[in-house]
């Protein structure tokens, strides 16, 4: 199952971005055995101000695909049990699944009525590349608690 990171925003050459790159990376590779990957980070454009013009842009990256919108109104869950529905929606054939990320003022009416799950990183706001960061993480954190690897403790 390919997973996909879609964000709105260029991050350019960021320590944040290398980073998230990097856990994309791990949990590509990571993934394969588990039959999930790539594992992609797509940013976007918005062609037009607002929200709208930014879900036109995101859009083309979330068509035909499972959509969890990261949401600050979304549920908050464990690295385990994203883990479990990442898995779960494998196992029911999900072929692509798309993380989406809003701008500054979160994501478009349209594109959380598309979404069939809102995740929230917690009560905190977090900056957008961070958020990004972090969700690669977890990403790859789920990766190897399927493969049974010690990198994640309960």
């Amino acid at each position: 199952m390919q997973i996909v990171i879609a964000a709105v925003g260029r991050l350019g050459r960021t320590a944040e971005q290398a980073l998230a790159r990097a856990y994309a990376e791990r949990a590509t590779a990571n993934g394969r055995s588990l039959g999930l990957g790539p594992v992609e980070i797509v940013e976007v454009e918005a062609r037009k101000p607002g929200k709208a013009g930014e879900a036109e842009a995101l859009a083309p990256a979330i068509a035909d695909a499972h959509v969890i919108a990261c949401d600050e109104h979304g549920q908050a869950v464990t690295s385990r049990e994203l883990a479990e529905r990442i898995a779960a929606l494998r196992d029911q054939g999900q072929r692509k699944l798309v993380f989406a990320i809003g701008g500054a003022d979160g994501l478009d009416a349209g594109v959380l009525r598309h979404a069939r799950e809102r995740l929230a990183f917690g009560p905190q706001t977090w900056p957008h590349a961070l958020a990004r960061l972090m969700l690669a993480e977890q990403i790859y954190r789920a990766t190897t608690i399927l493969a049974g690897q010690p990198y994640h403790r309960d």
